[in-house]
């Protein structure tokens, strides 16, 4: 009897801290889609032609690849701060397994939202750096280098919230299959 209570303890702690992990993984997503949502949303540059008068802009909202990438970056931002009294929920109840299964299925649909956004931005962002010379397109950030670093800069962190999202949904899978 007292080898099947040290296994359930065990069990439970497990479980315990594979809830503490998603809640962490939760927080450090939402920094980087937040972090990356301002970051592309506050990235502008002009640049003088001949004048002062006559000026180049580069701004977030002429691409609209960068639009949807601030707007897919938003709404996982949003999501992710809404799941959070949730995860913090899981901790006190790690048992709970409905729960659990349907923040997984949301979880998913923001991984996919949060990808398509970054991937094509990263798209954009390859082809301001390099270009496409047969079709006689230069290279952008020549002249606009500071709308191209925080243009990938913002995409570096929003990948690395890629990457925590597919944490998180790996993590929700091994509770499930922890079931006690």
């Amino acid at each position: 009897m007292a080898k099947g209570n040290g296994v359930e303890r065990k069990s439970h702690a497990v479980q315990k801290g594979v809830s503490v992990m998603d809640l962490i993984f939760r927080i450090l997503a939402l920094i980087g889609t937040l972090g990356s949502a301002f970051a592309m949303a506050t990235t502008n540059q002009r640049l003088p032609f001949f004048n002062s008068f006559t000026q180049f802009k580069a701004r977030y909202r002429d691409i609209p690849a960068f639009i949807f990438f601030v707007a897919a970056n938003g709404i996982v931002s949003a999501y992710l701060l809404l799941s959070l009294p949730f995860s913090f929920f899981h901790i006190l109840r790690s048992s709970a397994q409905r729960t659990r299964l349907i923040l997984m299925f949301f979880d998913m649909a923001m991984l996919v939202i949060l990808t398509a956004g970054a991937s094509a931005a990263a798209a954009i962002v390859y082809l301001a750096h390099i270009g496409n010379p047969s079709w006689n397109w230069f290279s952008f950030c020549r002249q606009f280098h500071s709308f191209c670093e925080r243009s990938s800069g913002s995409l570096i962190g929003s990948f690395v919230a890629v990457i925590f999202m597919t944490l998180v949904i790996i993590l929700a899978g091994v509770a499930l299959a922890r079931r006690p």
